[in-house]
């Protein structure tokens, strides 16, 4: 997936099957309450979001939905590296009409941007060392205004397996198929998740277990 020589037609049948993979793991649905919770206790205005390393964009287009059926104001921006995935994630957000601001962005290079209320991470951070899933948390802690969301997979042998045949089950791409099982050997396992978190210097840390074999972090800020 990572592979700059990867073509159109294999780069979007990849991330159509990320996106596919999300919904059955329902990654929205696990980051909606705490969005939701902090929306309603600051009605006052619209609260800023950006998804980092967004990929396909289906989580941003998705929370701008359901922040529409909530009636909850938020500004959804969405970032990544690849101008190729933020292509046919702006197209899919001309296709359901969500109002989500796309923009490139190299974190391994880049400053992530202040002015955030929430800033999310949502299956990137196995694809990281366990210094730099420290640094990354850290940046994200230092720039976040009020709360912190990570959605990604716990390190498990089930995990392995529902990563061998679910990937299979849910997509055609061989990319997929592989990234899948390697993405599993190299996620985080929950203790170690809490851990970096806490290196990072995470507030109010908490990591709940999702299906299947995911976990979500929550870090919330208290208000200044």
């Amino acid at each position: 997936m990572d592979d700059e020589a990867i073509s159109p037609k294999d780069h979007l049948c990849a991330l159509k099957g990320l996106a596919r993979i999300n919904i059955f793991s329902r990654s929205v649905h696990n980051l909606w309450p705490s969005i939701e919770v902090l929306a309603r206790e600051n009605p006052e205005k619209p609260l800023r979001v950006l998804d980092i390393a967004t990929g396909f964009g289906d989580i941003p287009i998705a929370l701008w939905k359901m922040a529409g059926k909530k009636k909850i104001a938020l500004e959804i921006a969405a970032c990544d590296r690849s101008a190729q995935a933020l292509d046919f994630a702006r197209a899919q957000a001309r296709k359901s009409g969500a109002q989500v601001h796309f923009f490139t962005l190299n974190i391994h290079e880049a400053e992530i941007p202040g002015g955030y209320d929430i800033l999310i991470s949502s299956l990137f951070l196995h694809h990281l060392q366990n210094e730099e899933a420290v640094q990354f948390l850290r940046r994200m802690a230092k720039q976040a205004k009020r709360l912190v969301l990570v959605n990604d997979l716990a390190r498990t042998v089930p995990g392995l397996v529902l990563a061998f045949f679910g990937t299979r089950l849910l997509s055609t791409s061989s990319i997929v198929h592989m990234d899948g099982v390697r993405s599993a050997q190299a996620a985080f396992s929950i203790a170690e998740i809490k851990e970096a978190g806490h290196k990072a210097g995470l507030r109010e840390i908490r990591v709940k277990r999702r299906w299947p074999s995911r976990f979500l972090l929550i870090s919330k800020k208290k208000e200044m």
